[in-house]
């Protein structure tokens, strides 16, 4: 039987402020290599501008540790946690909002979170996060801090779709969320896709499949095939840069799957904006 390892709440409370403030300043090497390469395909002058100010900007982000964006999002934390791991000091929620709390003060960063959906006062922390946990072998905790602007979050939907629907009614409502999205979600974008489980389910792996690397397709050749013909489909929507137009409405297409009930079909589009901000660490 293996030995259960204690992690301190102070070391991951150390480890979110780091993260936050980080994922906000630099954005992720995949992400600033699709949008280089999509600059020197692009053809249409406007477009081809658009995508050289957003990497002047990461870039002045980066040598100035400051926000890539004035919307520094709401927290989303993803936490692998290993069943033979114990947190002590404090429990794994009160850890992670004291990090968040700490990294949108000491960064500087915009707090955007209210307390109640209706009543709109701001908790003036950016707490609570957003935390999706899940339990894995092992005694190691991996963290993942993904602030989620709400440009983006706010163009994202979902549908509960008959299995009759199949690929082509799957398809079209993705195409149909993207075309809504229009200028609004920021493009070019990242589409996560989420197929399958319940209600919830679906909205969850859609925004799991954000986090996956741009140039990492999915490992099922079916779905890898599916999420190309959805890039391909998207970007020839015309939205393009900022909603100037173009060839890039989107960079990359992430589809996460899970077994489903005989009598459904549930679909769920989370789309970000080019600004896909994410960091982790193992501790």
């Amino acid at each position: 039987m293996s030995a259960i390892r204690e992690i301190k709440a102070q070391a991951i409370t150390d480890a979110v402020r780091r993260l936050a403030m980080e994922a906000n300043v630099y954005l992720p090497e995949d992400v600033k290599g699709r949008l280089a390469d999509a600059q020197k395909k692009e053809q249409w002058i406007l477009a081809s501008d658009t995508l050289g100010r957003i990497l002047s900007n990461a870039e002045l982000a980066a040598q100035e540790q400051l926000p890539m964006c004035q919307d520094t999002g709401m927290a989303v934390v993803f936490v692998e946690l290993g069943q033979e791991v114990h947190v002590s000091g404090a429990s794994l929620e009160e850890a992670i909002n004291e990090g968040v709390r700490r990294g949108y003060a000491d960064g500087y960063l915009r707090k955007s979170v209210v307390q109640d959906p209706l009543r709109r006062v701001n908790t003036k922390d950016n707490t609570p996060a957003v935390i999706n946990v899940r339990l894995v072998p092992g005694d190691r905790l991996r963290l993942m801090v993904a602030p989620k602007g709400f440009g983006s979050e706010n163009m994202s939907q979902l549908k509960m779709l008959k299995p009759s629907d199949g690929r082509a009614g799957v398809k079209e409502f993705i195409l149909k969320v993207c075309k809504e999205a229009g200028p609004n979600a920021c493009p070019p974008i990242v589409v996560g896709v989420g197929l399958g489980g319940t209600f919830d389910k679906a909205a969850s792996l859609a925004k799991h499949a954000l986090m996956r690397p741009l140039d990492q397709p999915n490992a099922d050749p079916y779905y890898a095939d599916f999420e190309a013909e959805l890039l391909a489909e998207i970007n020839r929507l015309g939205i393009g840069p900022q909603g100037y137009g173009g060839a890039t409405t989107a960079i990359a297409v992430a589809i996460e799957t899970y077994p489903t009930h005989i009598a459904g079909l549930p679909v769920a589009v989370n789309i970000n904006c080019h600004a896909t901000r994410h960091r982790d660490v193992i501790l």
